[in-house]
């Protein structure tokens, strides 16, 4: 009997297996698109801005020289027909320093400002360049009277193809 109740059940196994074999099944369907919401996000790409300004530039002017040096030698000679032995001296250099002093100050009394000359100034900003990017679609769908929502990268259009898995519940 032990025999025979062992075959029973390898028998009953094997009528089972092509049962669990086929317990789910998949096939493509399609949905109806009902919304379709675009999911973006802002990017800041900072660049940089330039223009070129023109401002007035006063180009100095040359002072002369001439004057002071004169002036020098001038006041020297004077300096050194005052005084005797060392206030010669003192009297000579303090002539030739108030005559270079003298002689410059009459030369470069007349002196005009430099002429005035316009000069390109290159001037650069950072601005902020703000960008919007999709980064996919909320879709809102129907299939057989439910409504359901998914994710997606891209528009599906009016229709959406739907991988169907049906299999049974177990009770």
């Amino acid at each position: 009997m032990k025999t025979k109740t062992k075959l029973f059940f390898a028998a009953l196994s094997l009528g089972t297996l092509p049962l669990a074999h086929a317990q789910a099944i998949d096939f493509e369907d399609y949905g109806r698109v009902t919304r379709v919401t675009p999911v973006t996000e802002q990017i800041n790409r900072p660049r940089q801005e330039c223009r070129t300004e023109y401002v007035q530039v006063q180009q100095p002017q040359e002072r002369g020289v001439g004057g002071s040096i004169l002036g020098g030698i001038l006041g020297a000679a004077v300096g050194s027909q005052v005084g005797g032995g060392h206030g010669k001296t003192a009297a000579t250099a303090a002539g030739a320093i108030a005559g270079a002093v003298i002689g410059d100050r009459t030369q470069n009394s007349n002196v005009q400002p430099g002429a005035v000359q316009e000069q390109a100034v290159k001037q650069c900003r950072m601005v902020d360049a703000y960008e919007t990017r999709t980064t996919g679609y909320n879709v809102e769908y129907d299939y057989r009277g439910r409504t359901y929502t998914n994710f997606m990268s891209h528009d599906p259009g009016q229709r959406i193809r739907l991988r169907v898995n049906v299999e049974p519940m177990n009770n």
